[in-house]
């Protein structure tokens, strides 16, 4: 990139950053994860640090918190509140400890003493006291300019209004955590993503009854401006603050020398899960005060603090229980039920196990320790679980053997290409006979990719069908208007808007519709494969009749596993009765015949990675208007394998063995007389 594109996506992640902040410290709702969060920052330094031309007075080196909000006061900390620089491993300890020795001329092998204080996920507040009253209570706001919110502090029970005590500072600004306790955030309301966005709204409450009603703690770690403070360092200044009657973390602990560091947070992380409040970390404080005063600060981050964070897509739970969910091709996932832990900002109670052999591999009981990890928006899985802390309570999960919904026989199909029986145990119930296979496939059917009926979400499914209102799919669109009309929750427009919605969708292209059955191995792009070849809703309902299946194959895209499923479909009565009804109600559309005379006529695709400038959907639509088709697996009959950056290997490989051209980004656009 030249200079002016570096500038350019610089800039573009700082409004980014800044927007993130304002959903994060001012609106207490994120928008993004506590690892997306700090990942951009990361990256923002990072650029700073490689191009000495980049610089903003809103970045996140500049700055610190988010500008007070305007329906509080602001009041200015007579010193600063600042944030601390992030370390994720013991590299990043190491190159710490050795900026500090650097600075004050000292050799490796002198010693440092450090504070080292469990980091609690809440919201900073500063206390400022006079003659040992509690006067003024201020948010971190940006740092140096806080919220006035003096009356909502006060409603907290951990904070000492009047200290009696000859030691106490004629003046001191005492600084800590506002949090909720995990078991208290579990009987609020669910309009809070966490207990730290819970702290956070409940601070920023204007009638200070109302943030009364809400369990806040307090712990406090530190100090900022003070008058006649006679401790000379931080560890004894803790034990200060106990004796004055304020809370600290019981888990404080004074050590030296990184490697006990990294023991201690080891330790600390193993006992994440006992703990009744969430940590995302262990900041470290040079233990002495004059020490500290010596190192001062950088930017807006003292010299003589880190934060070692836990990683944010990581954590350790109990495992309460273990249920089976059924999904819509009767497969029977096994969920973890854990305590609710705090993951990249996001309380988490459920965790994936994924199959009966996962269970029996990773030997998980009911009762163990576990370790889960979350990547992105899915649900989090247990990676392991900690043997050591398994007591004689842990029990050992027996995989049912029949349906817990439909009570039918459970079965690991034969995998004919594999050669072994699948990971994964499925309900033998067919149609719609088992409760929690219909309910899923309705779902399904009106979900964004299928009938995308707006308003007609996942709850309103499943409560229909309670209601016994819902039973098939074509049951949708002959609701019982007047009856929902009348249920909790419901009104005359509410009602309005969901018929709406309904009749707008009664007109539907094959593709879709084939796609809403919900048939085992048939997503989007196959759906769209068998709706070129049938072109109408009649010929494709047609093929019950002819059961000449077997054509199918020489389809390029459709397969053995595809076709036993398309034969399992048509095999089953109450398939074949919701076709015919859905015939009579919809407007099913052709298939779209498109110009034979493409560039890339009877040639199929496949595209691994990330392609540059152009998104795999729009590499999708530009194969498909060009007579070309887009397939999702690699077999014999594929053509081409577009890869991008960072390629899955194994298809790369399959492709290889199986003779298939392999292409990149150029070489496809290429062959359409197009650049990137």
């Amino acid at each position: 990139m030249n200079k002016k594109e570096i500038q350019k996506d610089y800039n573009k992640k700082i409004k980014l950053f800044n927007d993130y902040s304002k959903y994060y410290y001012d609106n207490s709702s994120p928008i993004v994860s506590d690892k997306e969060f700090d990942e951009l920052k990361h990256n923002i330094l990072l650029l700073e640090k490689k191009y000495n031309f980049l610089n903003s007075k809103k970045s996140p080196s500049q700055i610190v918190g988010y500008k007070p909000s305007k329906n509080f006061n602001k009041l200015r900390h007579r010193i600063p509140m600042l944030s601390l620089s992030n370390a994720f491993d013991e590299k990043d300890l190491l190159n710490f400890e050795k900026k500090i020795l650097n600075f004050i001329s000292k050799e490796e092998d002198y010693k440092i003493t450090y504070s080292a204080e469990p980091k609690i996920d809440g919201i900073s507040a500063s206390l400022i006291y006079q003659d040992g009253k509690f006067i003024k209570g201020l948010s971190r706001g940006d740092g140096n300019e806080g919220e006035d919110i003096t009356n909502n502090l006060a409603t907290i029970k951990d904070i000492p209004k009047k200290i009696i005590s000859k030691n106490f500072p004629k003046e001191i600004d005492i600084r800590g955590e506002v949090f909720i306790q995990n078991s208290d955030f579990k009987s609020l309301n669910k309009k809070f993503a966490n207990p730290r966005n819970a702290a956070s709204g409940s601070l920023r409450q204007k009638d200070p009854e109302e943030t009364r009603k809400i369990p806040l703690k307090f712990i406090a770690y530190t100090h900022g401006y003070e008058k006649g403070l006679i401790v000379k360092n931080q560890f004894d200044y803790l034990k200060q603050l106990n004796e004055w009657g304020f809370k600290t973390n019981s888990l404080n602990s004074l050590i030296t020398g990184v490697k006990n560091l990294l023991i201690n947070y080891d330790k600390i992380e193993k006992k994440r899960t006992e703990l009744n409040f969430d940590i995302d970390g262990i900041v470290y404080k040079v233990n002495d005060f004059n020490l500290q005063k010596r190192l001062g600060y950088i930017a807006n981050a003292p010299r003589w603090a880190i934060a070692h964070k836990f990683s944010s897509n990581k954590a350790v739970s109990e495992i309460l229980n273990i249920d089976i969910q059924i999904g819509r091709t009767g497969a029977l996932t096994p969920v973890a039920k854990i305590k609710p832990v705090n993951i990249g900002g996001v309380v988490v109670s459920n965790a994936t196990l994924h199959n009966e052999d996962e269970i029996n591999r990773k030997d998980v009981r009911i009762g163990d320790i576990a370790n889960i990890e979350r990547a992105g928006d899915v649900i989090p899985h247990i990676l392991s679980v900690d043997k050591s802390k398994r007591n004689n309570k842990s029990s050992k999960f027996i995989f049912p053997k029949k349906c817990p919904s439909c009570g039918s026989e459970t079965v690991k199909e034969f995998n004919t290409i594999t050669k072994k029986n699948d990971a994964v145990r499925r309900c033998t119930s067919e149609g719609y006979m088992c409760e929690k296979i219909a309910i899923e496939k309705l779902k399904h059917f009106v979900s964004k990719e299928a009938f995308n009926i707006e308003g007609f979400g996942k709850k309103i499914v499943e409560n229909f069908w309670k209601l016994k209102l819902l039973k098939f799919p074509q049951d949708i669109f002959k609701l019982d208007f007047k009856k929902i009309e009348n249920l909790e929750g419901w009104g005359q427009q509410s009602m309005q808007n969901l018929k709406y919605s309904i009749n707008q969708k009664k007109n539907i292209s094959l593709d879709k519709l084939i796609y809403s059955l919900g048939i085992r191995h048939i997503g989007l792009e196959n759906a769209k494969i068998l709706s070129k070849y049938f072109k109408s809703f009649s010929k494709f309902k047609s093929l019950s009749k002819d059961k000449n299946f077997n054509d199918l194959l020489n389809i390029d895209g459709i397969g053995e596993t595809q076709l036993n499923s398309i034969k399992f479909f048509f095999n089953n009565k109450d398939n074949m009765n919701i076709l015919n009804k859905l015939e009579k109600i919809l407007v099913i559309k052709d298939a779209k015949i498109e110009d034979a005379s493409g560039l890339l006529k009877d040639k199929t695709f496949m595209i691994t990675g990330k392609l540059n400038g152009i998104s795999r959907a729009e590499a999708k639509s530009l194969i498909e208007e060009n007579s070309g088709t887009s397939v999702s697996s690699i077999t014999k009959k594929l053509n081409y394998l577009i890869i991008g950056e960072k390629p899955t290997r194994k298809k790369v490989d399959m492709a290889k063995e199986l003779n298939i051209s392999i292409l990149d980004q150029k070489q496809f656009l290429k062959m359409l007389n197009k650049t990137s």
